[in-house]
Parts: C-alpha cells; sequence; structure tokens
C-alpha cells in the first residue's frame, strides 16, 4: 500500500523524534513541538494506520510509537536525492584533518564527533582502525546488559566481517540496517569505500538503528568529494 503525503509526513517525522530522544513518541509530541497541520486526533489515526501496515510499533500498551527497519529503509528511499547539506563548521573540521594530517586516524575521530557515532576505517584486509566506541556504548539501546554484549561481540568480530564485506562492496556509499547488516540487525552502518592514490579504503560509521542516516551520508559523501 503506497502512503498518501500525510502519512509520509507523520512517520518522517516521528522518525525524526524518536532519532533525536531514543524516546517512544507520543501523538501529541507530534502536534504540539513539530507544529503539524493536522489535528490530534487525525494523527492518531494516521500513526494506527502505520502501525497496521508495519512501519511503527508500540513497545508498551501506554507508550508512544517506535519506528521499525521498514520506516528506516522508507525513509532512505524517500531522502535519496536529498542528502543534508553539511553546516560550514562541520566541513571545515574536516578540511582541516584531511588536509593537514599525514594520517587517516584524525579524519576518523573528527567523523566519530560529528556523527556522535562509532568509526572504522580499513584499508583493504586486516589493517583496521577504529575510535569512538565510547560514542556506541552511550547510546541508550545498549545501556542493558545484554545489549552491551551483543555491541561487544560486533566489536571483537569487526575484522572479519569488514574482510568478508571489502572485496565485494562497489565504491561510494552504502546503508546497511536492521536485518541486512552484517555487522548486526540491531545497528545501523553508513559505510563509505573509495579508491585514492592506488590504495582502497573503507570508511563506516556504525551506530544504533535509529542513527541520523542523512546526516551520516552527507559526512561520508563529503569526504568521498576530498578524494576524488
Amino acid at each position: 500500500m503506497e502512503l498518501s503525503t500525510r502519512q509520509i509526513t507523520v512517520l518522517k517525522t516521528l522518525i525524526k523524534e524518536y532519532v533525536r530522544s531514543a524516546q517512544p513518541v507520543a501523538s501529541g509530541i507530534l502536534v504540539e513541538k513539530y507544529r503539524l497541520d493536522i489535528s490530534p486526533a487525525t494523527v492518531r489515526n494516521e500513526l494506527t494506520v502505520l502501525e497496521d501496515l508495519g512501519y511503527i510499533y508500540q513497545p508498551h500498551t501506554s507508550a508512544g510509537r517506535v519506528p521499525t527497519e521498514a520506516a528506516y529503509l522508507l525513509e532512505l528511499e524517500e531522502n535519496d536525492a536529498k542528502r543534508r547539506d553539511l553546516k560550514s563548521t562541520d566541513k571545515e573540521a574536516l578540511e582541516a584533518v584531511l588536509h593537514a594530517a599525514e594520517s587517516f586516524k584524525p579524519a576518523a575521530r573528527i567523523l566519530a564527533e560529528l556523527s556522535g557515532n562509532a568509526v572504522f576505517w580499513a584499508f583493504h584486509k586486516n589493517d583496521l582502525y577504529h575510535t569512538g566506541l565510547s560514542n556506541l556504548f552511550s547510546q541508550s539501546e545498549f545501556k542493558q546488559s545484554e545489549m552491551l554484549f551483543d555491541v561487544s561481540q560486533v566489536i571483537d568480530r569487526m575484522e572479519e566481517i569488514i574482510d568478508g564485506l571489502f572485496d565485494e562492496l562497489p565504491e561510494g556509499t552504502q546503508v546497511y540496517l536492521g536485518s541486512n547488516n552484517p555487522f548486526g540487525a540491531f545497528l545501523g552502518t553508513t559505510l563509505l569505500k573509495y579508491r585514492h592514490g592506488g590504495v582502497s579504503g573503507l570508511c563506516g560509521i556504525l551506530g544504533p538503528m535509529r542513527m541520523d542516516y542523512s546526516r551520516n551520508l552527507s559526512l561520508l559523501t563529503h569526504l568521498e568529494e576530498h578524494f576524488k
């Protein structure tokens, strides 16, 4: 079933708020905070439809709604040609380290800082650097002991996962999330594979499934332009 313009607006707004807060989103917040030109009753009706279609779910009876994997995939399709422009300060921060540093590591650290997620950087196989793991462990989703264990396992296997991906990935940016994410179904990953100076590199931003994909893709696209 194709969603209406209004349903897409409600869904995108819910995703935006959930990415920001990591808390189930109530209909009242959507109307009051984002000033949607829709009545609260209409928003509630649209949320019911979106839930029936599998784009959101209610973790508890009295809670608001949370986006599903299908919701993030739909938003990525909608925004494919509309990647967000980076703020001039973000561009300057990246350019400063890309031009001044002899190593990629300062750029990885800036990416981790700007994205608020973990970053890994690999050159072909068995040459891996990662940073920003504290960003990953500080996410509210991963503060439970079992999730902490799951994330730790992903980090332990990161080199093995990247080895399996490296040769198969096309050059350019890619997104993996949920069930198609080789790093884990509970994670989101934005990747850039590039070739510069005869060497192939792979840079990835790793975070919870609710990561800000648009922003992270914009960061990696800026990086890609630098390496061309």
